[in-house]
């Protein structure tokens, strides 16, 4: 297995890392969704064995996290010069996306997202939450700005202030963006304790320190992803609180260096709120290893509209320079319909959740 002193193949050109950062988010979101909220325990119960898609006939459906990345990444598109500029791009594009009803959204953002529709500035929109729904967004931000290290912290700043006003959330988002962004620079040099020590310095907070402290400890002494989450208080399910989040996703990236699968699956199997913890392990895995990287299976079985996987490669293509600078178009009026059906199929699941085993 590739140990996290590795550098990532500088084969890999922008357009791939990229590529494989956006895929890697939808593929770990659709993987991790039909777990999300179960317990680790009642995860082995129900799917022994290799992990696939389960959300619908063996096909995967994209959530919440995947389409905030997608926003994200249209809206440095559109205004990738001014903090200010790309917050209200963002803002717009995530106002539109509440009105389509989406399933599963997070209280958090839900919020604020009424606060932007009542009048309230994308600098006055956040609400106090602890919560990882900035953190699961900005790692696309981290690989657009690796080498602009002020303009990451402006617009990780800008994105996380448009939801969450808690500092521990924008702790977590700016690990997220650093994380991504010492992807991006691997040929440079640089190993695992630079990439510790950077995130060291975002928060004197004792908790975000003393998470830090125990990953750094787990990786030396080649610790399961499940036995680090269990070391953060999270043996059962790995919790929405950013500091449990974030830490555990990190964790099975640097754990599993260069392997998708492994990375993907053993953050799913902790449990809690899988989708997100393997959609931020997603995309950090995938900006190391590349679209190239993702198994071909998982890949086959992602199945959604009209934010599709060839979406995502455009935005990608478009975002390294290698196609005019402008978001992406799609044939939008479909997301209600598809709404609809996903809204239905998390009924479904929700439904069978009350049956054994237990």
């Amino acid at each position: 297995m590739p140990d996290a002193e590795r550098e990532a193949d500088s084969s890999l050109n922008l357009r791939e890392k990229f590529a494989g950062l956006l895929i890697g988010t939808a593929i770990g979101d659709s993987l991790g969704l039909p777990a999300e909220g179960l317990s680790r325990s009642r995860i082995e119960r129900l799917w022994p064995g290799e992990w696939r898609h389960r959300f619908l006939f063996r096909k995967g459906m994209i959530s919440d996290d995947t389409e905030q990345t997608l926003f994200l990444a249209q809206a440095l598109l559109a205004c990738s010069n001014e903090p200010a500029a790309f917050a209200r791009s963002l803002a717009w594009k995530v106002r539109w996306w509440l009105l389509g009803a989406p399933a599963g959204v997070g209280f958090a953002t839900a919020r604020a997202t009424l606060k932007l529709w009542i009048g309230f500035p994308p600098s006055r929109s956040g609400v106090n939450s602890a919560g990882n729904g900035a953190a699961m967004r900005v790692a696309i931000i981290g690989a657009v700005f690796a080498n602009a290290p002020p303009k990451l912290e402006a617009f990780v700043r800008a994105s996380t202030q448009l939801t969450h006003t808690d500092a521990r959330a924008l702790t977590g988002a700016l690990a997220v963006a650093l994380a991504a962004a010492w992807s991006i620079r691997q040929r440079e040099g640089g190993g695992r304790e630079a990439l510790l020590e950077s995130l060291r310095t975002i928060s004197d907070d004792a908790d975000w320190q003393a998470a830090l402290a125990k990953l750094n400890t787990a990786l030396k002494q080649n610790w399961s992803v499940a036995e680090f989450a269990a070391g953060l208080g999270c043996a059962n399910r790995v919790s929405g609180y950013v500091f449990h989040t974030v830490p555990v996703a990190l964790f099975a990236w640097l754990r599993h260096w260069g392997d998708f699968r492994a990375t993907i699956t053993s953050a799913i199997r902790c449990g809690g709120d899988t989708d997100t913890v393997a959609a931020i392990s997603g995309a950090l895995a995938g900006c190391t290893v590349g679209k190239a990287g993702i198994p071909a299976d998982w890949l086959a079985g992602m199945k959604d509209w009209p934010r599709s996987i060839s979406v995502l490669e455009e935005v990608a293509a478009r975002l390294a320079g290698e196609a005019p600078r402008e978001p992406v178009r799609y044939p939008w009026p479909l997301v209600i319909p598809r709404n609809v059906l996903f809204l239905l199929v998390v009924l479904f699941h929700a439904f069978r959740r009350v049956l054994p085993p237990y």
